[in-house]
C-alpha cells in the first residue's frame, strides 16, 4: 500500500470513532427536534478496516435499535438510480392538460420515521456525475424527487484518494457538506469488536500476538475474519495444517500466511483462554501452563504470549454481559500475582480494569498483595 493517501478528519480507532459518531448523531437528533437538519458524517479509511460494519453495529446497538437504509452509489449508472423513475399522473381523466410527471423513489429510500441512518457506502467510488447529484441530498437531506423522513441522518464511508484506489475526487464544495473522521486499525479495539462478534478465539489470539500482519493490502480485518470463519469448524489446526494453509492463501497475503502457519506449529493456539483462568478449580494448573508459555522452545522470554492472554482476559471482563462468579475474584488475583507476569503487563491490566469503573470488577481486585505489587510499579 503506497503512502501518498489523502484522508480527512482526525485519525481515530474504532472505539473513538463510535464515541464521536454517537456524539455527532445525538446532536443531529437534538437539532431534528427543533426542526433543523444536522450535518452528515463521512468515515474515511483503508479497504476492509470495518467502516461499514461499524456503522451497522452502531445502529443495531442503540436502544431501541435505529433503522438503517443502505445505498451503494458506485452501482448507479444514471441519475434515475438516485432520483427514481418518472411516472405520469392524471388526477382527473375528464380534464385535458392537467397531467403532470412525478417520480417513484428507489426502494432503498426509507419511508418510515427514524431514528435511522442512511448509509452511503463507498461514496467516492461513484461516478463524478452521481457525486454531483448527491450534493443536494447531503445539504438538505432531500432530492427534488424525495426527502428523508424525520429523524433520519446520513453517514457515508470513503476510501482515501491516491495510491492504488479507484476513487472519484471530491471537491471542497462536497467535502464541506460533511463532517469527516478517519478510521485507523487498532488491535485492541478490533479485538474488542471481534469478541462481541464471536470471531474464532484462535484468530483473535493470533492478531493480538502479531498485529503487524494487518498490512492493509490483502490482509485486512475483513479478510482475516473471512479466514477465521473458514477455519472455525477445524478443531485441530495443526492436524489439518495443509488445508489451513490453502484457506489462508485464499484470503491473505503471503507474509500473513507464513506467520499463521508458524503460529500453529508453535502451539500458540493453545494459549489459555479467559474462561479457563477465571473458572479454574485449582489455579496451580493454570500457573504451570503460564510458566510453560512464558518461555520459548529455545529458552527465550515470550512476553508476547502473556500480553495476548492479558488482553483477552481484559476483553472478557469488559464485556457488558460479563457476570462475576464466586471463584472469579480469587482466580483473577491469583493470575495477576503470577511471578512470570511482567510488572508492566500486571500494571496495565489492573489500570484498564479499574478504568472500566464497574464496582464488581473493582471489588474483585481488592487484595493487599496485589495492591503492594501495583504500588511498587508506580
Amino acid at each position: 500500500m503506497t503512502t501518498d493517501l489523502q484522508f480527512h478528519g482526525a485519525h481515530l480507532d474504532a472505539e473513538r470513532i463510535t464515541a464521536t459518531l454517537d456524539h455527532l448523531l445525538q446532536r443531529n437528533l437534538a437539532l431534528a427536534e427543533q426542526g433543523e437538519r444536522g450535518t452528515p458524517v463521512c468515515i474515511w479509511g483503508l479497504h476492509g478496516i470495518g467502516k461499514t460494519a461499524l456503522v451497522q453495529e452502531f445502529a443495531a446497538r442503540q436502544d431501541p435499535p435505529w433503522k438503517i437504509a443502505y445505498c451503494a452509489p458506485a452501482q448507479f449508472e444514471e441519475m434515475g438510480d438516485l432520483h427514481g423513475l418518472p411516472t405520469r399522473v392524471d388526477p382527473d381523466p375528464t380534464v385535458a392538460g392537467n397531467e403532470y410527471t412525478t417520480f417513484l423513489p428507489p426502494d432503498w429510500v426509507p419511508t418510515e420515521e427514524g431514528p435511522g441512518i442512511l448509509l452511503i457506502d463507498d461514496i467516492n467510488r461513484a461516478d463524478d456525475r452521481i457525486l454531483r447529484g448527491l450534493m443536494q441530498l447531503l445539504q438538505n437531506f432531500e432530492m427534488f424527487s424525495w426527502s428523508l423522513p424525520p429523524k433520519w441522518q446520513i453517514v457515508a464511508t470513503a476510501n482515501p484518494e491516491g495510491g492504488d484506489y479507484s476513487v472519484t475526487p471530491m471537491d471542497d464544495a462536497m467535502l464541506t457538506r460533511m463532517l469527516h473522521l478517519t478510521m485507523e486499525f487498532d488491535v485492541k479495539a478490533w479485538a474488542a469488536w471481534a469478541v462481541r462478534a464471536g470471531v474464532d478465539p484462535r484468530g483473535i489470539d493470533f492478531v493480538l500476538t502479531y498485529p503487524e500482519v494487518v498490512t492493509g493490502r490483502r490482509s485486512t480485518p475483513r479478510s482475516l475474519c473471512q479466514f477465521f470463519s473458514s477455519i472455525r469448524e477445524i478443531p485441530d489446526l495443526r492436524a489439518e495444517l495443509g488445508l489451513v494453509s490453502v484457506l489462508a492463501q485464499a484470503c491473505l497475503d503471503e507474509i500473513t500466511v507464513t506467520s499463521f502457519v508458524a503460529y500453529v506449529r508453535d502451539h500458540l493456539q493453545t494459549l489459555i483462554q479467559p474462561q479457563e483462568i477465571l473458572g479454574a478449580k485449582s489455579f496451580a494448573s493454570i500457573r504451570k501452563r503460564l510458566k510453560a508459555l512464558a518461555t520459548g522452545k529455545d529458552g527465550e522470554r515470550r512476553v508476547d504470549r502473556l500480553a495476548t492472554i492479558c488482553t483477552r482476559l481484559y476483553l472478557h471482563l469488559a464485556r457488558e454481559e460479563y457476570t462475576p462468579e464466586p471463584k472469579h475474584a480469587k482466580n483473577l488475583v491469583s493470575f495477576m500475582l503470577v511471578e512470570d507476569l511482567p510488572q508492566d503487563l500486571r500494571f496495565m491490566l489492573h489500570r484498564d480494569l479499574v478504568a472500566l469503573k464497574r464496582p464488581a470488577l473493582t471489588e474483585m481486585l481488592e487484595d493487599s498483595r496485589l495492591a503492594t505489587l501495583i504500588l511498587a510499579g508506580i
